[in-house]
């Protein structure tokens, strides 16, 4: 499958494929390693490890090099012909039984805006709006409430501007570990120069440690603490006035709402100190520009919508949106999570936003397609999670794009169970994965240096990458193969008959509005931000200064009532939280492939709280046993004080199994999204070695 890369690399300024900060980056010919450059968000050409090892999987010995079909249960290698002519057949089995309805794509945030389009391009054509990305499982919910409130499900403001903020409330994030160049380049200068910095997090992390202020709060009880800071901002006289009387609505209802919270008990079920919860919002309250940055925390639970809703009332109450240095900006997981939302890869909403119940939204895509509007389907399809447990019944053959839901979605013993169900699945990626294992034709894609295209970062910037080198083997570009699948399958060839990526590109602008007058010469080695509206001079940096996206001057104040955690807490349980480490990242099926990331990473470990140690006659180095009805796992343990008592917490990459076989599947009612943050589990050592 793979054979000795010997290709020549070629220095060409591309992006990186971690995380979503979206840092420049290029081949380095005396390293063999990559190296930044003076891209638009690391302007100093920073990179952090992840980065630097960005090469590293390009050249790897397991890359999948020639496509694959599955015979007599075993996979083996095929002509490109033969493999796209077993999914012809078997996708038109498929919707010759049952209907298109049948058929699940699985877009990927790790693909470019171009391959993600072609492919939700290529799902409604066929008939079916089941098409998602794995930003279902990471900021749905945050998308949700911002859009519901606000209009847009995205950053309200620059990083540049965001380093004016006289405070940083940071809520269930990491950003000097997940985002470093965000930390180093952007956050910890403006620290440095008197910025106080507020972290909300379960966990004392590198980020604490820049921190004035920090509320170890207990997972899955987020909700009574915003409740109580907006309380304290309400009973103290910290409510803007005058941006209350012009921009929201609901401030009277939202008085007397928190006239009635009993600051000192919610503090104390969010486990936090009730005087530092006050110092917190004092200090939120009074400054005169404050931004707040969210990530995972708050977003991954069956409430995660409400969570959102929550802070979002701190924000509106003391005027800290549509200026310079303040609103609300989620920290995006993955390079193209923002964009792979913009361009329509979501199984209710179309390119731009526009939902899918929409008759004048789909009659202006089917035009812009060139087919007759009733061909666009008019019922939401389902979302990744909803389509895996689907998997044998409605749902009979799935494409998945460079995702591996196997390792990445929940109770990961259930969806590998319904895989075993599922009648056909393609995986276009460039290892067997988890997921490849159970795939029926396997693809060999590019790499991220083996692709142009562009991709739109965590503020909003559209950022071009150019190839750095060729698909070894018999592998070939993402777009490419999308593109000859789809001729195939649509039998409407003219639609998918593109010159290469930037075709792809000029056609998204003209269906995506926020992007209309962007153009690839006008992002030339540097950005364009959206919304960048056709005709437009310059980009917009600061969401809703003078209306909200929605187009409404005003945004509404919501009460938001606590919702327990699914999973109830034993008297021997502790509460799994999950997250992810500098050297880590996604399903780990990148980075462990990285031997100087596996260096940096080290062994996978649990972190307890001293105390729960104690009570468990559990040492640092011990192997220990955590274990619920889901799933089970091994791993090494870490006393710290770091967690907080009760708590203990494992990344959620490469294990095996994976931890989110412990981790529940109920999902939040709007967004959609599974509780990450709260698995009761049970901890026993098995080994003193």
């Amino acid at each position: 499958m793979a054979s000795d890369d010997d290709r020549p690399f070629s220095p060409a300024e591309s992006v990186c494929p971690f995380c979503g900060v979206g840092c420049g980056l290029q081949y380095d010919p005396a390293s063999g390693a990559a190296r930044g450059w003076n891209g638009p968000v690391n302007t100093r050409g920073e990179l952090c490890p992840k980065g630097v090892a960005a090469f590293d999987v390009v050249d790897h010995p397991d890359r999948v090099t020639t496509p694959l079909v599955r015979e007599d249960g075993r996979l083996v290698e095929a002509s490109w012909e033969a493999a796209l002519d077993r999914i012809d057949a078997e996708f038109a089995e498929v919707v010759d039984a049952h209907g298109p309805e049948a058929l699940a794509f699985f877009a990927s945030s790790n693909c470019t805006n171009e391959e993600n389009y072609v492919l939700q391009k290529l799902a409604r054509l066929l008939g079916t709006n089941t098409v998602d990305n794995c930003a279902r499982l990471c900021h749905s919910s945050t998308v949700a409430a911002m859009a519901d409130r606000f209009g847009a499900g995205a950053m309200t403001n620059s990083l540049e501007d965001l380093t004016e903020a006289d405070v940083f409330l940071v809520v269930g994030a990491n950003p000097a570990v997940n985002h470093p160049i965000i930390f180093r380049s952007y956050l910890l200068p403006a620290i440095k120069a008197g910025t106080t910095l507020i972290h909300v997090d379960p966990r004392r992390t590198d980020t604490t440690q820049v921190a004035t202020h920090h509320l170890a709060v207990r997972p899955g009880y987020d909700i009574p603490l915003l409740n109580a800071l907006a309380a304290v901002v309400v009973k103290e006289g910290l409510v803007d006035e005058a941006f209350c009387a012009d921009r929201v609505s609901g401030l009277e209802a939202f008085r007397e709402f928190a006239a009635g919270v009993d600051i000192d008990a919610n503090a104390a079920q969010a486990g936090v100190d009730a005087e530092t919860l006050r110092e917190v919002a004092r200090a939120y309250g009074e400054a005169e520009r404050a931004a707040i940055f969210t990530g995972m925390g708050l977003s991954q639970h069956h409430c995660g919508t409400a969570n959102v809703h929550a802070l979002l009332n701190l924000a509106l109450l003391t005027g800290n949106v549509g200026r310079r240095g303040t609103g609300v900006n989620p920290l995006r997981g993955q390079n193209n999570v923002q964009g792979a939302g913009d361009v329509g890869a979501l199984p209710d909403l179309l390119p731009g936003g526009r939902r899918v119940t929409d008759a004048d939204a789909r009659a202006d895509l089917a035009a812009a397609w060139g087919v007759d509007s009733d061909v666009l389907p008019a019922v939401p399809g389902l979302t990744e999670v909803e389509a895996t447990h689907a998997f044998g019944d409605e749902i009979h053959a799935a494409f998945v794009l460079g995702e591996n839901p196997v390792v990445t979605e929940p109770n990961a013993n259930r969806v590998a169970d319904r895989f075993d169900e599922l009648g056909f699945l393609v995986v276009q990626d460039l290892f067997l994965t988890e997921t490849a294992e159970y795939a029926d034709v396997v693809l060999p894609g590019s790499a991220w240096a083996e692709r142009g295209g562009t991709v739109t970062n965590t503020d909003r910037q559209m950022i071009r990458m150019r190839p750095n080198a060729e698909p070894p083997g018999d592998a070939r570009p993402d777009l490419d193969i999308l593109c000859a699948v789809a001729r195939r399958l649509t039998g409407r060839p003219d639609q998918f008959d593109y010159d290469g990526p930037e075709a792809v590109f000029t056609e998204l602008t003209t269906v995506t509005p926020p992007y209309a007058g962007m153009t690839y010469e006008g992002i030339g080695t540097g950005s364009q931000r959206w919304p960048f509206p056709e005709g437009a001079e310059t980009e917009t940096a600061v969401l809703h200064e003078s209306t909200f996206a929605s187009g409404d001057r005003r945004a509404s104040l919501r009460v938001v009532d606590h919702v327990d955690p699914v999973d109830p807490v034993g008297d021997d349980d502790l509460v799994l939280t999950t997250g992810r480490v500098l050297a880590h990242f996604n399903s780990g099926a990148l980075t462990t492939r990285s031997d100087r990331l596996v260096r940096i990473g080290g062994e996978r470990t649990l972190q307890i709280h001293p105390d729960d140690a104690a009570a468990r006659d559990i040492d640092s180095g011990d192997t220990v046993h955590i274990i619920n009805d889901r799933g089970e796992a091994s791993l090494t343990a870490e006393v710290t004080p770091a967690v907080r008592h009760g708590t203990v917490f494992a990344t959620f990459h490469g294990a095996e199994p994976s931890i989110n076989a412990l981790v529940g599947d109920t999902l939040d009612p709007i967004a959609k999204i599974p509780e990450y943050k709260h698995s009761a589990v049970r901890v026993t050592v098995t080994s003193t070695e």
